[in-house]
């Protein structure tokens, strides 16, 4: 599993033009699911994800939770990130789990996010979305497990 982790001062997720998920502060996690995932791998990123201190502190440091600045979850589901460019300038995805299982876990992990006291707008599995952002910081992150 790969999640991209994006700080975000505000993100938002249309298809055909229409908002389908929108957050103020908070993190736009880009998702990621490769073959051999499972419900373990999804809990596990959702509750390193909710404890991540990545929020500054009124001193500046990195120090606070998203709880802790009553920040919301955009989660959005990108097989794209699974993407093996080793060898030719085509990337391959043959690592990235297929549907329906890649659904199903995205699903959950959305799931677990919720149950770890987040609160979680979502893309749509499978659409073709147009996601927009602003960054804040800039502050990325990349999760492997």
């Amino acid at each position: 599993m790969r999640v991209v982790i994006q700080r975000v001062n505000h993100a938002d997720v249309k298809i055909d033009g229409e908002s389908v998920g929108k957050i103020e502060k908070g993190l736009l996690l880009l998702v990621g699911l490769k073959e051999g995932d499972n419900l373990e791998t999804v809990k596990k990123a959702a509750a390193k994800i909710s404890k991540m201190r990545i929020f500054e502190d009124e001193n500046g440091k990195t120090n606070l939770g998203i709880n802790d600045v009553d920040g919301k979850i955009l989660s959005v589901s990108q097989f794209t990130l699974l993407a093996d460019t080793k060898k030719g300038n085509r990337p391959s995805f043959i690592e990235a789990m297929r549907p329906p299982k890649s659904k199903e876990l995205w699903e959950a992990f959305n799931q677990e996010l919720e149950d770890n006291g987040l609160e979680v707008a979502t893309g749509e599995f499978g659409a073709d979305m147009k996601v927009s952002l602003e960054n804040d910081g800039p502050f990325t992150i990349v999760l492997d497990l």
